[in-house]
């Protein structure tokens, strides 16, 4: 019998891993099936863009897939049955139900709203599409001299509230962040940050946490009242919660608990890349959420499990981080190098120079997806009897 595999999420994690697979397993031994709820792969990266009325270039799954012998399912995933391996799905012809050998959950994060009363109903979010979209309109109706409130200084807050305020200069718009402007950067790395945020004329509120949100105003920790034509909310994400609900092992963030090869350390047979799983990398510190280290991880798990079912040698690879970019509209960017465990260090480019290399940085993962081998040749290795490891697999699998 074939290996059923199954991988739950299209994003840049599970798209890769999926073809990663193809590129690695004969198709004799094994089935691949991607599960997504859209038949297109999102640039999740690029969900500030998206937001504030720009057009991205569409990016079918099926054309990005084709030829490789994965197969696309376009339903939404709606639980995990780890008992009797089974995933439920629910899409255009109705509910289903998908048997599985090997799983690899990689439906990513939403936003988070950290308790705040008001989130849920009156803050729009741009941590997917749909939420992109919804702000797209929203602000498309808004009249100039207007409120606009970003909440959250994280790199998406920041590259959202500079693309909103290149796009619209007629809005007055605040950043709201709970710690001091960009404190995590080098010196040379804040300073920029700084001017590009003053030059385009946006108000920052630092060491400001919201603590309710209304229809046309938030409520600040001090008993600020803040007007807000519009509030967008960028403060974090949150796992999915269906890891959860399965009975996986979860870290204290909701995100699946993995070992160095992503296997889930409660249940062999799941594994979880990108924002659904905790991956410890450099330093021995958890690796956050962000596209820089889901595909690392779906290499990584892609690999493990080609290994585990061809008896070959698992990899050894240092998860580790290089850099951080930050786009800040169209015209200015920030790239700011990191030591492995992502602390800023004393370098960093910037300007138009570093808005190209951003640039880049998005078509290269894009590309990435489609190309999960990154164009080199590879050889696709047969299963051995039974889907089981070799022995020197196994014993270093322990």
């Amino acid at each position: 019998m074939q290996h059923r595999i199954i991988v739950l999420g299209g994003g840049y994690a599970g798209t890769t891993a999926a073809g990663r697979l193809a590129k690695r397993l004969r198709r004799e031994d094994v089935t691949i099936t991607l599960v997504n709820a859209e038949p297109d792969f999102v640039e999740r990266v690029r969900m500030h863009q998206l937001a504030t009325g720009q057009d991205l270039k569409a990016r079918p799954l099926r054309e990005m897939l084709a030829g490789t012998g994965v197969e696309l399912k376009v339903a939404r995933a709606t639980s995990i049955d780890v008992d009797r391996k089974t995933v439920a799905l629910e899409g255009a012809q109705g509910t289903a139900e998908l048997p599985y050998d090997t799983l690899v959950h990689a439906i990513g994060s939403r936003g988070a709203d950290h308790g705040v009363p008001g989130v849920a109903e009156h803050a729009h979010q741009i941590a997917g599409r749909t939420g992109a979209l919804g702000l797209r309109e929203r602000l498309a109706r808004l009249a100039a001299g207007e409120e606009l409130l970003v909440v959250g200084g994280g790199l998406t807050g920041l590259e959202f509230v500079t693309e909103v305020a290149e796009a619209r200069p007629d809005l007055d718009t605040t950043l709201a962040t709970r710690a001091e402007l960009g404190d995590w950067l080098s010196p040379k790395g804040r300073a920029h940050l700084r001017r590009v945020i003053d030059g385009l004329g946006i108000r920052v509120l630092e060491n400001t946490a919201v603590t309710a949100v209304e229809a046309n105003r938030v409520t600040t920790e001090d008993g600020r009242t803040l007007p807000a034509a519009v509030t967008v909310w960028t403060a974090g994400f949150a796992a999915h919660p269906m890891a959860a609900a399965a009975g996986l092992e979860l870290a204290d963030d909701g995100r699946v608990m993995v070992d160095r090869t992503m296997r889930s350390v409660s249940h062999p047979d799941v594994y979880a890349i990108g924002d659904a799983a905790q991956a410890i990398g450099a330093g021995d510190r958890p690796l956050r959420m962000s596209c820089a280290s889901g595909v690392p991880m779906a290499w990584q798990a892609a690999d493990a499990i080609a290994a585990r079912l061809t008896g070959g040698k698992l990899p050894n690879v240092s998860l580790r981080y290089f850099n951080q970019c930050i786009s800040l509209g169209r015209r200015q960017g920030l790239i700011q190098f990191v030591t492995a465990d992502d602390q800023a260090v004393d370098r960093a480019l910037t300007g138009r120079f570093a808005a190209r290399y951003k640039e880049l940085v998005c078509k290269g993962a894009a590309w990435g997806t489609s190309h999960p081998t990154l164009g080199m040749p590879v050889r696709r290795r047969r299963a051995v009897a039974g889907g089981l490891p070799s022995k020197e697999t196994a014993q270093a699998a322990s």
